[in-house]
């Protein structure tokens, strides 16, 4: 499952991204990717381990939903539809 977020352009300025995705890992857990920074700059990437898909997906709703509340839009997505 994949996320991409963007602000709207505001002056001379890129705008800002933040790349959410989900990848499963070796032992039946996943990661969240959690990557930011501005379009054609530095970027930042963080990662959280997770137990379940249930708890991992919930981890990037909220984190969809507070960039949301920063003015940030949904661009793209792709995999599993998630909940508004």
């Amino acid at each position: 499952m994949r996320l991409l977020l963007q602000q709207r352009p505001d002056g001379p300025e890129a705008p800002r991204f933040v790349q959410l995705f989900l990848q499963p890992d070796l032992l039946g857990g996943f990661t969240l990717v959690r990557e930011s920074g501005q379009i054609g700059g530095r970027s930042s990437v963080r990662r959280e381990q997770f137990l379940d898909h249930a708890s991992a997906i919930k981890a990037m709703e909220r984190v969809r939903d507070q960039q949301i509340k920063r003015g940030f839009q949904v661009m793209f997505t792709q995999g599993e539809a998630t909940r508004s």
